[in-house]
């Protein structure tokens, strides 16, 4: 019996099907004039925030390029009376909202970069900015959404300021580059604003982050365990002897050996992990190796990803997938040369906050509210979890009229609209609620 992973099994099993069935707190109970007069202001700002995503989609900027965007909420934030920080991680932007009454601290984030695709939406507003990438030229477009993630937080913002009187405690609102990931031999996103110093003078003690996602429009999803996955490069070069391919018994053959270790990575997941307390996936998605078919070459090259929702899986991941392929290669008289290059790492929303804010999205949402379904997608919102407790949650943006809406990442990712007054109202609703319950 593999034990190893039943240790944090009693903190991490806290769902939101237990919690559905509790009572709402208070927080959450039926709406206060505070929360009317939200929601109100939430309705005059929604025109500009519908302007606000449409200029941003059709002036998309890659990762650590958002300078044009950067500046549009620079000069929004700046209006609003907010402390304004600047140049953070190349371009992220910060905007400090302290209220009139004395309360906790918590941060908001959205994401600004776009992705280097094409767009074929056909919309009035799409893109039809080229530019280089990694020394190719591409197409920008905001296919991931993270055009309505700016809009919504700079709106949230116009929200909040304008309830400054009746605010307790102090908001921050992270604007952040490169989430998509920054060119190469550049570092950026998440990671690289703690690094600079982001909290390091201002800590909140609760963030929260919103994701559109092709789920039905208006629908709120959250879920207290491993929400988004960690996301890691695998790279295996198999050595072996050249020889001639009629007789392979003058040589070592590395492509055969690569074939036993694409086959023996796949018993990590599946026979050695407990399978029942966190699903894992080893993708092997490139094999390269040989020039000819009569030639059995010196050495097989292999590229894969890793993904897992628990961080202490993914370490016991990658010591297995050494020994695997170390082994595998011995047997056959080859080397195994294994490298793994950790990228991001899994996004897990803290339990607590979790519960005491899951009602919050439940009364926006309506019977719209959910338990989110994990993702193998990755985010790097989870290097601030890894800091603070986080809640990140996903907003709805199917159009209600479409069957099969085109998902994210795709070139014709087009989400619906209506959405984003919801996410506004989402994001005020958690700063309101938590503010005023602690």
């Amino acid at each position: 019996m593999n034990t190893m992973f039943s240790l944090k099994r009693s903190t991490l099993a806290i769902t939101l099907l237990g919690l559905l069935a509790l009572p709402a707190t208070s927080m959450a109970d039926s709406q206060t004039p505070l929360s009317l007069r939200a929601q109100s202001l939430v309705d005059e700002v929604t025109p500009q925030v519908i302007s606000w995503r449409q200029d941003i989609h059709q002036h998309p900027e890659l990762g650590n390029r958002e300078t044009r965007t950067a500046g549009l909420v620079a000069e929004h934030l700046k209006a609003l009376g907010l402390e304004v920080r600047t140049d953070i991680a190349h371009t992220g932007v910060v905007g400090i909202l302290k209220g009139a009454k004395e309360g906790p601290v918590i941060a908001l984030r959205a994401d600004m970069d776009a992705l280097p695709v094409t767009e074929e939406t056909g919309l009035p507003f799409a893109s039809k900015v080229v530019t280089t990438y990694n020394g190719k030229e591409v197409g920008v477009a905001h296919a991931c959404g993270h055009d309505m993630h700016v809009a919504i937080l700079m709106g949230a913002a116009q929200v909040l300021a304008e309830m400054k009187d009746e605010l307790a405690g102090t908001v921050i609102f992270v604007f952040q580059p490169a989430e998509e990931g920054a060119p190469e031999g550049e570092e950026g996103g998440a990671a690289l604003m703690l690094k600079e110093g982001l909290f390091a003078d201002l800590k909140p003690e609760a963030m929260f982050g919103l994701h559109v996602m092709t789920s039905p429009l208006g629908e709120l999803s959250v879920r207290t365990q491993g929400q988004l996955a960690s996301s890691d490069q695998l790279n295996i070069t198999i050595k072996g002897k050249q020889t001639h391919g009629g007789m392979p018994w003058n040589g070592i053959d590395p492509i055969v050996t690569a074939s036993q270790v694409v086959m023996g990575l796949q018993t990590i997941t599946s026979r050695q992990l407990d399978s029942t307390y966190t699903p894992s996936v080893i993708s092997i998605g490139s094999i390269k190796g040989g020039v000819r078919g009569n030639i059995i070459p010196d050495e097989v090259e292999m590229e894969g990803t890793i993904r897992t929702f628990d961080n202490t899986t993914r370490d016991e991941i990658h010591k297995r997938i050494e020994q695997t392929a170390v082994n595998i290669a011995e047997s056959a008289g080859a080397t195994a040369e294994v490298k793994i290059t950790k990228g991001y790492p899994a996004t897990i929303n803290n339990p607590e906050l979790t519960n005491a804010m899951a009602p919050t999205l439940q009364r926006i949402a309506g019977d719209k509210f959910r338990e989110a379904t994990r993702s193998m997608a990755s985010e790097d919102f989870a290097y601030f979890a890894s800091e603070i407790p986080s809640m990140y949650f996903f907003l709805g943006t199917k159009p209600e009229e479409v069957a099969l809406a085109y998902p994210n990442h795709s070139p014709k990712f087009n989400p619906d609209e209506r959405a984003l007054p919801i996410g506004v109202s989402a994001m005020t609703a958690l700063v309101l609620d938590y503010t005023n319950s602690h």
